[in-house]
């Protein structure tokens, strides 16, 4: 296992002879992004009017946010450099053509008791989220082998948030919003500060 991936964050974990343990500033995840188009006129509408029609009082993340977390690779006090540099490695390893993804339903994640994302879902093996299940499986074969296989899970919900809500909203049927998928992005989210920055991008051509 690399060092970095044992330095995971932990709230839990006990501290050195009583300090408190460092606060997560920093994530990192592969991501996927809707076309600024599909952000802006279509997710970002949805959001508001889901909100409105709801009785909802989250307020909708911001449209350049808008993401499909594919691999999530925890939080940390600081970005480990090992991570980072095998995380390059997996993405320069992955190759695939191009896909479409599409999602068809909206529903609250009820994983916790408040604050629960309402996000955009699609069919458990639709035509909308398959060829990102096949991404995920891809991507998550290129970690593996650049020894980041803690962080590879196999499990995977295709989804995007649209706003976080104490509300636990019910599975409802939307008009499907879809994209192509041309491109995969290592991101550096800064914790606390509603950033993503882009550490790399991958085209994906075959």
């Amino acid at each position: 296992m690399p060092q970095s991936a044992r330095k995971a964050y932990n709230p839990a974990q006990l501290t050195f002879e009583g300090f408190p343990p460092e606060r997560a500033t920093d994530r990192l995840l592969f991501a996927v992004y809707p076309s600024w188009p599909t952000a802006t006129t279509r997710i970002a509408p949805l959001a508001q009017r889901l909100r409105a029609e709801l009785s909802l009082r989250g307020q909708p993340i911001a449209p350049e946010r808008f993401h499909a977390t594919v691999h999530f690779m925890g939080d940390y006090a600081a970005l480990p450099p090992d991570l980072v540099r095998n995380a390059r490695a997996a993405g320069d390893a992955v190759r695939m053509a191009p896909f479409r993804v599409g999602f068809d339903r909206a529903a609250s994640f009820d994983s916790k008791p408040s604050n629960r994302p309402l996000v955009l879902r699609g069919g458990s093996d639709g035509p909308g989220i398959r060829g990102l299940k096949d991404f995920h499986d891809a991507l998550g074969e290129a970690m593996q082998r650049t020894g980041l296989g803690r962080w590879a899970i196999p499990q995977f919900t295709p989804h995007v948030t649209l706003l976080y809500d104490d509300r636990a909203v019910e599975e409802l049927p939307i008009e499907e919003i879809s994209w192509p998928v041309s491109e995969f992005v290592l991101v550096h989210s800064l914790l606390g500060n509603s950033t993503h920055v882009p550490l790399a991008r991958w085209r994906l051509d075959g």
